[in-house]
């Protein structure tokens, strides 16, 4: 019997395939953001798009409108640093899109990660040590790897699931809205998909995120259309509300804090925002029994 070894090469031509994609497709996106006002143009005729024509941007970056053309096709050339950053001022990109714009392009400046998956052993000593804080730990990808007392309290929608649907993307996407804990979704659900784009394009080509993101499209609509916008984001500081069956009204602000290991997980504590959620916090820390959801689907 013939074995056939899988041929390494095809899976590189089939990740530079997926690169030059999403690199085509976030382009577009940010291209059709900006307005010729924007930038110092005249408005000028009808449009047929409803931002700049590539041609601006080319003019407006320095570079050849027919290399700018092939960029946004997806078309195999080489870019160079300086003509990225000629491109990311003129489209008005900020610090985590033009990070993002680096990785689809595939210039070595942005180093790639790698290493263990496991976390520290320290990483639940921290966590517990925050203890009454609500605390947690993220991959890129929003699967929830540790959490503390208090965190579970908050949130026993997501710890008690089983480790392949344990995602917070997830379940805010796909459950229920009676178990719904989030608040201020319009502007948080946004916010998380952009930062699971930022960190999509760092994991181009790789089935477990390409799988990931199409099983989602699929089940929520709303994630779908929150993806189709290109938007990207970097983890950070917010205003965060939960409402909670038993304790109500909690508002908190997230701080998230990069771990040195494993790669791309982050932790973040939820701070409480006010005296009320404070006590709100504390009670549901001393009665966790009433953190069980009260009824189920």
């Amino acid at each position: 019997m013939t074995v056939i070894q899988p041929d390494s090469r095809t899976g590189s031509r089939r990740n530079a395939r997926a690169r030059r994609t999403e690199l085509a497709a976030f382009l577009r996106s940010r291209r059709e953001r900006i307005t010729p006002s924007d930038v110092g143009l005249p408005p000028g005729l009808r449009r047929r798009t409803p931002g700049l024509r590539r041609e601006e941007v080319a003019q407006l970056a320095g570079v050849g409108v027919t290399w700018y053309t092939w960029l946004e096709q997806g078309r195999p050339i080489n870019v160079s640093v300086q003509v990225l950053d000629a491109i990311s001022r003129t489209l008005g990109l900020d610090p985590a899109e033009h990070e993002h714009l680096y990785r689809l392009a595939d210039v070595p400046e942005v180093t790639e990660t790698g290493g263990c998956l496991s976390l520290e052993p320290e990483t639940q000593l921290i966590l517990d040590q925050l203890d009454p804080i609500p605390a947690a730990v993220y991959n890129a990808r929003y699967d929830l790897l540790a959490w503390n007392a208090t965190y579970e309290s908050m949130f026993p929608i997501l710890t008690t699931q089983p480790p392949a649907t344990r995602n917070a993307l997830w379940q805010l996407f796909t459950g229920r809205d009676c178990c719904n804990p989030v608040v201020n979704r319009e502007e948080e659900l946004p916010q998380m998909v952009a930062t699971l784009r930022a960190g999509f394009g760092r994991h181009l080509g790789e089935p477990a995120w390409t799988d990931f993101v199409r099983r989602l499209s699929a089940a929520s609509p709303e994630f779908a259309r929150m993806w189709a916008t290109h938007d990207v984001a970097r983890p950070g500081s917010r205003m965060k509300i939960f409402q909670h069956s038993a304790a109500g009204l909690i508002r908190t602000v997230s701080t998230s804090m990069t771990l040195a290991s494993p790669p791309e997980t982050r932790l973040v504590v939820y701070t409480p925002a006010d005296d009320e959620s404070r006590e709100r916090i504390a009670w549901l820390r001393a009665h966790p029994e009433d953190s069980v959801p009260d009824h189920v689907h």
